[in-house]
């Protein structure tokens, strides 16, 4: 898909030389109980086709949405900037480039940089890492979403929308055995079903939609906490 200069990518992004905190392991934050099981963020993975279907979900996203959104799209280096100026145009909320230890907030987004993986902390605080490529990306689905499984448990809510091969497919059903909600791109409105087909085929999905549903459904579910 393309939009202006924009391009989707399948290939290697570019590795760069990056000092970034080590993965961080399970903790016992991610077993808490009570009001800490509530989502604390929502974490999404898409490749092609994926940037239409995100700006179809932000749109959707009020700016009183109580939880940050980080996304992982696979796209040429080069062109994400120019995706998150687009993006945060169209949906009227605060889209940017995560940094390294940054703490996002509610109702902003924030994007995988060119060659870094994203992960969370158990703490929600997001990291980068230049750890080896995953499915040939970096930054990675996959990634993501076994940081979020694994430091954050039920409290991440993952979304797997359209793109080709398998990335964030098997860590998608991390996140939904950790206790974490999860949704997947359903095939008639994805442009690829691969990524969300592979997580269909592992039942890492507890729901799967096409992409008004899927937004109307994560927004009642932010919104619920």
């Amino acid at each position: 898909w393309c939009a202006g200069s924009l391009r989707v990518c399948s290939g290697e992004a570019a590795r760069l030389p990056i000092t970034a905190p080590a993965h961080r392991p399970p903790s016992e934050s991610s077993k808490e109980t009570g009001a800490s099981k509530s989502p604390k963020v929502v974490v999404i993975g898409a490749s092609t086709g994926g940037p239409p279907v995100l700006k179809a979900i932000l749109e959707r996203v009020p700016p009183s949405f109580p939880l940050p959104i980080v996304v992982v799209q696979h796209i040429s280096p080069g062109f994400l900037a120019g995706l998150v100026d687009w993006l945060g145009l169209a949906a009227g909320l605060t889209v940017s480039i995560a940094r390294n230890l940054e703490v996002p907030q509610p109702g902003q987004v924030y994007f995988a940089g060119d060659g870094r993986h994203l992960g969370l902390t158990h703490d929600g605080a997001l990291y980068l890492s230049d750890e080896p490529s995953e499915h040939g990306m970096r930054p990675a689905v996959s990634y993501l979403f076994r940081t979020a499984a694994e430091n954050l448990g039920r409290r991440a809510i993952g979304v797997l929308l359209t793109g080709m091969g398998r990335d964030g497919a098997l860590e998608l059903k991390q996140m939904r055995d950790a206790g974490a909600v999860t949704f997947a791109q359903d095939e008639a409105s994805s442009v690829v079903f691969g990524m969300p087909g592979e997580a269909v085929g592992l039942e890492a999905a507890m729901h799967v939609l096409p992409t008004e549903a899927l937004a109307e459904a994560l927004v009642k579910l932010g919104m619920r906490g």
